[in-house]
């Protein structure tokens, strides 16, 4: 199954994050299936870079957002409330 989830990068105390549509038994950090953003929650407000037609197409295709990144689909309103349960 394919989920859209974060994997961090960054030094130290200094995140940042790809938002990635990657296999759900491969580790945080290793191999993924295409980069579909970047999330950068230092600056003042939170930075979201997203391709939302990709984002849309891994939805299409039955992938599972992680809870962060649902949270930020049902902010932005690329998924609806309801449907993203």
């Amino acid at each position: 199954m394919v989920k859209l989830r974060l994997a961090r990068l960054g030094r130290k105390k200094r995140p940042f994050y790809r938002l990635i549509a990657a296999c759900s038994e491969s580790p945080r950090n290793s191999k993924f299936l295409e980069i579909l953003g970047h999330y950068d929650p230092l600056k003042e407000p939170a930075q979201w870079d997203v391709n939302s037609e990709r984002i849309s197409y891994w939805l299409s295709k039955g992938a599972q957002p992680s809870d962060t990144v649902k949270s930020y689909l049902k902010k932005t309103g690329l998924v609806a409330a309801d449907s993203a349960a």
